[in-house]
Formats: C-alpha cells, structure tokens, sequence
C-alpha cells in the first residue's frame, strides 16, 4: 500500500489577503484554484449550501498549500489555539532571509509573536491568525 500527502487546507477570511501574503511574504508560488459545485462540496465537507467555496493552491517546493474561502454567511469566526490544543497547529517554513521575512510579514497585515523570537525560530500568525513557524536557514 502506498499513500501520498497531497496538500494542507487553510481556510482564511480574505482569500486575496491571504494569497497575497503567502506568495509575497512567505515565497509561495500560485499553482491553480478550483470553484467546486456546492452539491458534492457540501456533502464532502460537512458543510450546508449554500456552499460557495473558492480553492487557491500555493506551493512551495514540494508543499501544498490549499487557501479555503467560503463565500456565504455564517462562517464561524476564527478562533486563536494554544500549541498543545489536539490537531494541527502550524505550518513550519525555513527563510532565506529571517529578518527580511519578519519585516514582510508585518507589512502584509501579519503578526510576529515577539516572545517567541530565539533568533534562528520564531512564530508568527498569518492575517487570519493562523500560527507560522520560521526557521532561519541553516548557515545564514
């Protein structure tokens, strides 16, 4: 038996915002994006029509990234999770450029989480909240 991962999902408020600072301040790269009919969408996500569902993919290198952005009222609003709260609980991604990163993570509506900062790792939420790990490249 073989199995293959084939991407992670995030689901965002604002999908161009998140577009954006993934690809500009993390250094994704747009692969694709999917309107899916709400028929099939509803019944695979568990989720009521009207569904409204837009897909963008990012990668980064081998890595999938899947922006989930449901266009429809009373989606719940994003609530902040503690490291050790079951699940999954971040992206880890290595910089080229620590400080460079952090500097464009602010700018595109980002948050360094300052008390987190050793110098070669620190966390940041994306502009929805979500927790991002950066890892300074080894030998920079």
């Amino acid at each position: 038996m073989s199995t293959v991962v084939t991407h992670v999902g995030l689901c965002v408020k604002d999908l161009e915002r998140a577009r954006r600072f993934y690809t500009e301040a993390l250094g994704f790269s747009f692969a694709s994006d999917l309107k899916p009919a709400d028929d099939a969408t509803g019944k695979l996500l568990g989720v009521d029509p009207p569904v409204g569902l837009t897909a963008v993919y990012l990668t980064l290198g081998t890595f999938t990234l899947e922006l989930l952005h449901y266009d429809r009222a009373g989606n719940p609003a994003f609530r902040p999770r503690v490291m050790n709260e079951p699940g999954l609980t971040h992206l880890s991604i290595t910089a080229d450029d620590l400080p460079e990163t952090l500097e464009r993570v602010r700018e595109l509506g980002g948050e360094v989480i300052e008390s987190s900062n050793l110098g070669v790792a620190v966390l940041v939420r994306d502009p929805d909240g979500q927790i991002v790990e950066l890892l300074a490249k080894r030998g920079a």
